[in-house]
């Protein structure tokens, strides 16, 4: 897959995990109708969800894995650190969204830092 193709598709795949992450905030965990509906009913599907996505904010298993993801994706040479830093961006990116932007933005850093890094030459 030539550069220019994998930076769209990243772009892309980026761009889908911002609007999909916006809209879980927005549309499920910040509506006041899903808030109503959730105290009289909190046995429906949607609230549910919206009680799992709470419990995982609130003790931030979305920016650990994204740091964890993002430390190792650092760590680790070759394609396999390169590997790694994608997932590590696509977890980040709702970790930040979803109110954990003070450990997310680490994991976002060091999953571009190690996209942008450029291969070792072999001498």
């Amino acid at each position: 897959m030539s550069r220019r193709l994998s930076l769209i598709l990243l772009s892309v795949a980026v761009a889908l995990c911002l609007a999909a992450s916006y809209g879980l905030r927005y549309g499920l965990m910040e509506e006041d109708r899903w808030v109503g509906l959730c105290v009289t009913d909190p046995a429906t599907l949607a609230c549910q969800v919206r009680a799992t996505f709470g419990w995982l904010i609130h003790l931030r298993v979305l920016a650990w894995t994204a740091l964890v993801l993002a430390v190792l994706a650092f760590v680790l040479p070759g394609r396999l650190g390169r590997a790694l830093a994608v997932p590590a961006l696509l977890a980040s990116l709702p970790a930040m969204v979803l109110y954990t932007a003070s450990m997310a933005v680490f994991a976002v850093v060091l999953a571009l830092l190690r996209l942008v890094r450029a291969p070792r030459v072999q001498a």
